[in-house]
């Protein structure tokens, strides 16, 4: 079945790179530019959005990392990324939980957006306080979020809790950098930044330089 990944290195596409990485099947890469081909048909046919990632796998068009993540975990059971269905509560929980209330919760942060207290109830997250201690106790005293191993669930996770302590938009608290630290440490992640890593060194390299 083909499989075709949507990107652009310097995106979310990393963290999809890294699932595909972890399922270990073969996928075609398209690299994409924002503003230009990312906009344009004939990737508005995918996404009408015009944002990556996405994948088309066998015919069917995913977007939105948290779905593709899911989507992924279950297109390919043999890499065992998703629990039994009969143990995904936390599983789901805490996936949509962070691509809803905390994204929410860091956006709004990072656009100086503050939700006046007799709002607070219309918000998803409440405010960015509510939403992020409630991610910390998902992620205090467990080796795992979802389960007794490693699932697409800390992958989305740790990889959502590592740009957000990248970009200073968590409070470094020991249960957050001990946890995105344990769930980078693979080798399907390393892999994966390796490709990005110079997948970017190469677009830096072709931009123009500055007369001297």
């Amino acid at each position: 079945m083909a499989l075709t990944f949507y990107t652009n290195p310097m995106s979310r596409g990393q963290t999809v790179r890294w699932m595909l990485e972890e399922i270990g099947e073969p996928y075609e890469t398209e690299i994409l530019d924002y503003g230009t081909t990312m906009k344009a048909e004939p990737y508005l046919s995918v996404n009408p959005m015009g944002k990556v990632p996405a994948i088309v796998h066998d015919g069917k068009v995913v977007t939105e990392v948290a779905a593709i993540c899911c989507y992924l975990a279950d297109a390919f059971p043999e890499a065992g990324l998703a629990p039994d269905p009969r143990d995904r509560a936390d599983y789901y929980r805490w996936i949509f939980f962070t691509a809803g209330p905390v994204e929410a919760a860091f956006t709004a942060k990072s656009m100086g957006w503050e939700v006046p207290a007799d709002k607070q109830a219309m918000a998803g997250f409440g405010n960015y306080e509510v939403a992020i201690d409630t991610l910390e106790k998902a992620v205090t005293g467990k080796q795992f979020i979802a389960g007794d191993r490693f699932t697409a669930a800390d992958l989305f996770v740790g990889a959502m809790v590592g740009f957000m302590l990248r970009f200073n938009l968590l409070e470094p608290r020991p249960a957050f950098t001990d946890y995105a630290a344990r769930m980078t440490d693979r080798e399907a992640y390393r892999r994966a930044q390796e490709i990005d890593g110079k997948l970017i060194a190469e677009a830096q390299a072709r931009q123009p330089q500055p007369a001297q």
